[in-house]
């Protein structure tokens, strides 16, 4: 971690950055309150931590049930055809897939798919049979989700 990263990430960055987390769309005079910085100061911050690549990003959080995609599915899949990228491209034409992350082990690859039925997931699970053998798990529940990631994530001095 460099030494201006170290400076972004004092209290103060720590304090913006779950508050961030929370509610992204907090006017930075909110911000400012929370943290103890003028609004000023908090868009000065916010503008370090996002050139830092520490913020990459604001999203809105969708209700996949809302929407109509009541069902979640991981997918945890072995390719077969030794191309990750024709997999890859394939995945980017499955709207359906939320989440890939290549894994090591003996799935190469998992997969998060929101679908409206065990119909749908069919579907999509057939889109994928050219490209290699996939175990499916239908999420029940999620209790953590999109967790904020705070400083107790990092390991302790002594555990570096």
């Amino acid at each position: 971690m460099s030494n201006e990263t170290e400076k972004l990430l004092d209290d103060t960055g720590w304090e913006l950055l779950c508050a961030l987390q929370e509610n992204a769309r907090s006017s930075y005079a909110d911000l400012g309150r929370r943290v103890g910085l003028t609004p000023p100061a908090v868009a000065d911050r916010i503008r370090r931590l996002e050139a830092a690549g520490i913020i990459s990003g604001y999203h809105a959080a969708l209700n996949p049930v809302k929407l109509g995609l009541g069902l979640m599915a991981i997918i945890r899949f072995q390719s077969t055809t030794g191309s990750f990228e024709r997999l890859f491209t394939v995945l980017q034409g499955c709207p359906e897939i939320v989440e890939c992350h290549q894994v090591t082990g003996g799935d190469c690859t998992t997969l998060t798919a929101v679908v409206a039925s065990v119909e749908h997931l069919q579907e999509l699970l057939s889109k994928l049979t050219p490209y290699g053998s996939s175990n499916t798990s239908i999420v029940l529940s999620s209790p953590i989700l999109h967790r904020a990631i705070g400083r107790e994530a990092l390991p302790s001095v002594s555990e570096v």
